[in-house]
């Protein structure tokens, strides 16, 4: 599908892709605009092998990889929680889900983390998570962390609940979007921590909110910050670059591959964010706490 969509949109003229939102289709498109040479900023796909696969130069990031969302969930966790015994539910067939926990569970070996159990489940198999579940209570982990995005996580919370097994949850950022699921119950989330780069619900971002409820009748997540950061990091680049309408695709790529390295854009995702020549995104992680139905800084 993803590939289709691309190849439509090249059909219509396309000089620039805002995309995809995640990494399983990044993985199709980007060979493709690679070969024909059209910019690629990826708003949410986080997979290390975006921006390397191919050695492509044209692939851009606005989230954090795989490999740096998992290694900064560990050192946060080990800096701010007093020897948790750690579990890990993962999805073994999702790049995103695989690469977090990956690299999560390198770094958290490399401290002395104490990690006692794993599960892991697959897109069949994410109805039912009562096993995993069970496995990580009699281990005795008190921390749950889950590299997976929410629509899973919600029916973990729930069986969670329903089973009386109440660790602390942490996920990073494609949990977020679970507290606006439509038939998940919200209170069901309350402690819930998560690494994002997004709060709907802090003074900073709430003119955006405002504007997106308005026009959209829902809050926005981290992929619509995202996606809306995209856009103008892209305007910020063609400006700088000196690029016109009338530029060929890729004459429009090389402009902003050499541009992307040199600027700096504060946008609701990040301040001060930059890029490297490899394409990833520098800026600094931010872990909120679900706390009456909306993400705050946890207590220090």
């Amino acid at each position: 599908k993803a590939v289709n969509a691309y190849n439509a949109l090249m059909d219509d003229g396309m000089q620039i892709l805002v995309g995809t939102v995640t990494t399983q289709p990044a993985l199709s498109v980007v060979p493709l605009s690679y070969e024909d040479r059209v910019f690629t900023l990826t708003p949410s796909a986080s997979g290390d092998d975006v921006i390397s696969i191919n050695d492509n130069d044209n692939v851009f990031q606005i989230c954090f990889t795989d490999s740096n969302q998992g290694s900064r969930s560990a050192q946060y966790i080990d800096e701010n929680f007093d020897s948790p015994k750690i579990a890990i539910i993962y999805k073994n067939d999702d790049q995103y889900s695989i690469g977090i926990r990956d690299n999560f569970k390198a770094e958290a070996d490399s401290r002395g983390m104490d990690i006692v159990y794993e599960g892991t489940f697959t897109e069949a198999s994410q109805t039912d998570f009562n096993v995993q579940l069970a496995g990580a209570q009699s281990a005795g982990a008190d921390l749950l962390f889950l590299p997976i995005y929410y629509t899973p996580a919600s029916v973990i919370l729930t069986q969670a609940n329903a089973m009386g097994y109440a660790p602390t949850f942490f996920g990073v950022d494609g949990m977020d979007g679970i507290l606006t699921m439509e038939g998940f119950d919200p209170s069901l989330a309350e402690g819930l921590m998560l690494l994002t780069p997004f709060s709907a619900t802090v003074p900073e971002t709430k003119s955006f909110v405002d504007a997106y409820v308005a026009a959209n009748g829902v809050q926005p997540n981290q992929f619509a910050a995202d996606a809306y950061d995209g856009v103008y990091i892209v305007k910020e680049a063609l400006e700088k670059a000196g690029c016109t309408a009338d530029m060929s695709s890729a004459d429009i790529c090389e402009a902003l591959v050499a541009q992307m390295t040199q600027i700096s854009y504060s946008g609701l995702t990040g301040k001060d964010m930059t890029w490297n020549a490899e394409g990833q995104v520098s800026k600094a992680p931010t872990a909120y706490v679900i706390k009456d139905g909306e993400y705050v800084l946890p207590e220090a």
